[in-house]
């Protein structure tokens, strides 16, 4: 149960054969992020597990998840971006219904990242579910 945003990168990254060139995409959209504000960028918001400094900072209005986040690393601030589209807008129970592994493996990270950046990966998303699930 993916996002219509979310499909928009699965088709991207169906036009993009190579991998290098899907690469460089995750980076671009992690360029194209507004930066998060300095002062959310504290320990309460850091994301454990990760090999790059990671803040993701979540907000529930009207029953709805969004968040920002940001790292010092690009690549990682690419993923970050792609956790957006793949969360940004749903309910907390849409939230907790997406199998981030399966919809994030449409896209081949499983294959293409490291053994670091997965973990970060996966630190990621469960941070996204303990926040929803505290909420739900």
């Amino acid at each position: 149960m993916a996002s219509a945003a979310f499909e928009e990168i699965v088709e991207d990254f169906e036009f993009l054969e190579d991998w290098e060139d899907r690469y460089r995409h995750v980076i671009d959209m992690g360029k194209a992020m507004d930066p998060v504000d300095e002062a959310l960028k504290v320990a309460s918001t850091k994301v454990d597990g990760c090999a790059s400094q990671v803040w993701l900072h979540p907000t529930i209005e009207g029953g709805v998840f969004s968040f920002k986040g940001d790292s010092d690393a690009m690549i990682v601030r690419g993923l970050i971006a792609v956790l957006r589209k793949l969360y940004d807008g749903l309910t907390l129970a849409e939230v907790l219904a997406v199998d981030a592994r399966a919809e994030l493996g449409r896209l081949g990270l499983n294959d293409h990242l490291s053994a670091q950046r997965s973990n970060g990966l996966r630190a990621m998303i469960e941070r996204i579910r303990t926040v929803v699930s505290a909420q739900a």
